[in-house]
C-alpha cells in the first residue's frame, strides 16, 4: 500500500489526529490535488471543486489535531478518498 494511502487511512481512522506529521499531511493533500499557497507558517489548501478552504500550521512539528478533523472531514464530504485499497 502506498504511503498517502496509508496515512489517508490513518487520518480517515481518527485515532491519532495529534500525531499527525504536518509536512506528510501537506503531501498528502497535494497527492489530493489541492493547491497550496504558503503565507508564514500557515499552508492554505483549496480545490476546484470545494467550497472549504483549508488553512494548516505546525504545532511542533504535527498537524493541529482540530485541522485533522477538518481534513477529514472534507475529505469525506467529497468523496476524496476513493477506493483507499486499490
Amino acid at each position: 500500500m502506498a504511503r498517502h494511502q496509508k496515512l489517508l487511512m490513518r487520518v480517515l481512522q481518527g485515532s491519532s489526529d495529534a500525531n499527525i506529521p504536518f509536512s506528510k499531511l501537506c503531501q498528502l493533500l497535494e497527492w489530493l490535488e489541492f493547491d497550496v499557497r504558503i503565507h508564514g507558517s500557515h499552508h492554505i489548501l483549496t480545490k476546484d471543486g470545494i467550497e472549504e478552504i483549508l488553512n494548516l500550521q505546525p504545532k511542533n512539528g504535527n498537524a493541529k489535531a482540530y485541522q485533522v478533523k477538518q481534513v477529514r472531514r472534507v475529505i469525506l464530504k467529497y468523496g476524496l478518498a476513493g477506493d483507499i485499497n486499490g
